[in-house]
């Protein structure tokens, strides 16, 4: 179980841009990651060097350092919803292959290089994802399927290979699933009991702790 390795087709960044309006507002986003061409990265406890989050209070931080995406999802998105798919297109840091969100649990941790990265959380998709997916289905899509990817904090912040590179499963945490999470969290039936062992699972983002258990 810890020998999983996750093999990175391409590393995506952008900083944040005036990408429309949104309310009669300019709208910044850094929803349009382009592909790293260098052969390494820096990669720092709140992200890769070369990108941003244009909303702090839902995207970024710790928590959420980094985005994977795994194309094990892409024959579903383009097969079953006619959704073209390509690196970056969900707006990934990591576009990988090797696994799904039913085969990464909260917690795992991955080595990339000189970095350690850990599972914390699901990716809760947002009006960005709609807008610029073009797309008014896509966020239900992705919560109805949980199909969603997850983030990683940086727990060893260093230099990472971008070219030919694996993310290699050091530790199992042998705790929920991405999608399990993810789906309790958008299903209010769920057994109370249940939802709160989920929000306990060690490695769980606060955000998502909360989101769980119901607390304000």
């Amino acid at each position: 179980m810890g020998a999983l390795e996750l093999r990175l087709i391409s590393v995506n960044v952008a900083l944040p841009r005036v990408a429309g309006e949104r309310n009669g507002e300019p709208l910044l986003s850094a929803f349009h990651k382009q592909p790293v061409t260098a052969a390494t990265i820096a990669v720092g406890e709140l992200g890769l060097a070369g990108d941003g989050q244009a909303d702090r209070v839902v995207h970024g931080g710790p928590d959420r350092a980094v985005y994977a995406y795994p194309t094990d999802n892409w024959t579903w998105w383009e097969k079953e919803k006619r959704f073209p798919c390509a690196p970056g297109v969900f707006a990934e840091n990591l576009t990988v292959e090797g696994a799904d969100e039913s085969g990464i649990r909260i917690g795992d941790r991955f080595s990339w290089g000189e970095v350690l990265l850990e599972v914390s959380q699901p990716r809760t998709p947002c009006h960005k994802f709609q807008r610029f997916s073009g797309r008014e289905d896509a966020s239900a899509l992705m919560t109805l399927s949980g199909r969603c990817g997850w983030h990683f904090r940086v727990l060893v912040p260093g230099t990472a290979p971008v070219e030919a590179a694996r993310l290699i499963r050091v530790e199992a945490s042998g705790g929920p699933s991405v999608r399990e999470v993810f789906l309790a969290g958008s299903n209010p039936r769920l057994d109370p009991g249940r939802r709160q062992e989920l929000a306990g699972t060690p490695g769980l983002s606060a955000v998502w702790r909360k989101k769980l258990s119901g607390s304000p």
